[in-house]
């Protein structure tokens, strides 16, 4: 599905990326992890064409993502908030996302429909923009419609912030679903070690733009990663 080769990015002097080569395999669910500053949320922006790269190349099912646009037909993400438009109710942005990927608002409403435990009546019919909503609800609103297109491949940056904690089961057990039911790939990052261990069969740990651990999920990968984060925690002290 994703590969990598000789993929570089820097700010100055920063070195924000550096990742000689990376494969993603089709159907994978794939975890990001590291402190801030890491590299994860540059490396979802190389991606998903956000962020031109210094040097090499992301393939996307073999397409160039810089060179072509036809994998944004079956690709779905959310980074942040500026992925919404703000001005716009959550009923008009769920639409113009739907009429982008050529679905009727009828199509819309019956997808939408699947998400009613995780909006938990409080985004649809609130008669509000988007920008008025607060950070979790505002959260919930770019989830939806990046898994609304019903991707082959999506990409969430964060997806347990600003969520309270019956959101994040339900978020957890979508992305999992998705994942085992759909096949769909499925890339997170997400500071929240134990969500991410519980449901990624592959933890891809980062620092200063590198890749210094991809592992299989297991007992001693979270043993490792914990141990990781405890020793970068002692050194900041």
């Amino acid at each position: 599905m994703i590969q990598i080769k000789d993929l570089k990015k820097q700010f100055g002097d920063k070195i924000a990326a550096n990742i000689p080569e990376l494969t993603i395999e089709e159907g994978s669910l794939i975890g990001l992890v590291g402190n801030n500053g890491a590299g994860k949320t540059t490396l979802f922006r190389l991606i998903l064409d956000l962020l031109k790269a210094d040097s090499g190349y992301v393939l996307n099912r073999g397409l160039d993502v810089s060179k072509s646009e036809y994998w944004k037909t079956y690709t779905g993400s959310f980074l942040d908030n500026r992925f919404l438009i703000d001005f716009l109710t959550p009923e008009e942005y769920f639409y113009f996302v739907g009429k982008t990927y050529n679905m009727t608002k009828e199509m819309v409403d019956e997808r939408l429909a699947m998400f009613s435990r995780f909006m938990n009546d409080e985004i649809l019919g609130q008669k509000k923009y988007i920008r008025n909503f607060s950070s979790g609800n505002k959260q919930k609103i770019g989830i939806m419609a990046a898994m609304m297109i019903r991707p082959q491949l999506l990409i969430l940056d964060e997806p347990f912030n600003f969520l309270d904690p019956s959101s994040q089961l339900e978020i957890r057990d979508m992305i999992q679903k998705m994942n085992k039911e759909e096949n769909v790939t499925v890339l997170i990052s997400s500071h929240n070690l134990a969500y991410t261990t519980d449901i990624c069969s592959r933890v891809i740990l980062l620092e200063k733009g590198v890749i210094i651990n991809d592992l299989a999920n297991s007992l001693e990968a979270v043993a490792n990663l914990n141990s990781y984060f405890v020793k970068q925690a002692v050194a900041t002290d």
